[in-house]
């Protein structure tokens, strides 16, 4: 229920105050070498600190639990798991009764009849893209010389990143943002038509990352107003090049060696420190109220690197797949 993918697979476990959270993936070919000290760019990468970001701050050291011995997988199933350090539950002790605006808080209390963990959103909180990113450290392995990079390209409406972030921590609210990714060097036959298509998995896994509602590839929406024969691709050589690169580096669903392009739309943070109204579970009544706790202005800032990540997983699974009928 929690897994993705049919041969280089992933599994995510925890929740935000929870002691521990972490990923199980299967299906990871052995004698890849991994160290320690391997995912602490990208985890440094999606870390706090910016301006406009959260104050809570974890060491977040990965655990290699399983699946690695002597610096190498083993082809077993690689566990890695993170401690949560600086869980502060008392700052959500009533949002078991007052769900808030925005978040999983209602329907998670709904679909798992009020036994759901309520603190810092449980098992659907951003804390777990965490173990995206560990998961993607070693998806980047398996797929090089593919390179995957994505950059924050837009925020609250404003090209001007750093403007948009003073304004929205004036007015004391949120704002969200538009993260362009990029993967070079893709080869050609990756995905397939319908089902399996590589869009579909691409955005399967973008759009298990909390505060994303959006996705588009090459021109996107953009096609829509445009005529056949300006968005076509034109190959300008046998090596499948093109001319331009409308299609985003897919055709009928399968990667086409043109670079895959795509963006992704990331609402602003639900936890504002504007006053909210909603309805009280127990008593029946709208209350308003302001939420505590340490949240970011724009999340979208941290998101860049667990976009790679998934993009990254996504392209393991159909290239691993890609291998074996070949």
């Amino acid at each position: 229920m929690n897994a993705f993918g049919k041969i280089f697979t992933v599994q995510i476990f925890g929740a935000s105050h929870e002691p521990t959270i972490g990923i199980i993936i299967d299906g990871c070919p052995a004698g890849i070498a991994v160290s320690e000290e391997d995912f602490m760019t990208d985890i440094e990468r999606r870390k706090p600190g910016a301006k406009g970001t959260t104050t809570r701050i974890e060491t977040d050291l990965p655990q290699l639990v399983s699946g690695v011995y002597k610096g190498h997988t083993t082809g077993a199933p690689i566990c890695i798991q993170f401690k949560n350090e600086t869980q502060r539950s008392s700052d959500y002790d009533s949002f078991s009764q007052i769900p808030r605006p925005g978040h999983a808080d209602f329907v998670l209390h709904k679909k798992h009849k009020g036994f759901n963990d309520p603190r810092g959103g449980g098992h659907a909180s951003g804390r777990l893209t965490l173990c995206l990113v560990a998961a993607g450290v070693i998806a980047k392995k398996i797929i090089q010389p593919i390179y995957i990079q994505a950059a924050l390209i837009e925020a609250g409406g404003k090209k001007n990143i750093d403007q948009a972030i003073e304004e929205a921590l004036k007015a004391k609210d949120s704002i969200g943002g538009i993260i362009e990714c990029c993967a070079t060097n893709m080869p050609i036959g990756l995905g397939e038509p319908f089902f399996e298509s590589l869009e579909s998995q691409i955005s399967q896994l973008v759009f298990a990352i909390p505060a994303t509602k959006g996705i588009e590839f090459g021109s996107g929406f953009e096609a829509a107003n445009m005529s056949g024969s300006q968005h076509n691709d034109a190959l300008i050589d046998k090596d499948g090049t093109t001319k331009t690169n409308h299609a985003g580096g897919i055709n009928g669903g399968i990667s086409n060696g043109n670079p895959l392009i795509f963006r992704v739309a990331i609402k602003p943070t639900s936890s504002t420190a504007q006053q909210q109204e909603s309805i009280n579970l127990a008593s029946n009544q709208l209350e308003q109220f302001t939420v505590q706790g340490r949240h970011d202005v724009c999340i979208a800032l941290r998101a860049p690197v667990v976009i790679e990540a998934a993009t990254a997983i996504a392209l393991a699974d159909a290239y691993l797949r890609h291998k074996a009928l070949t």
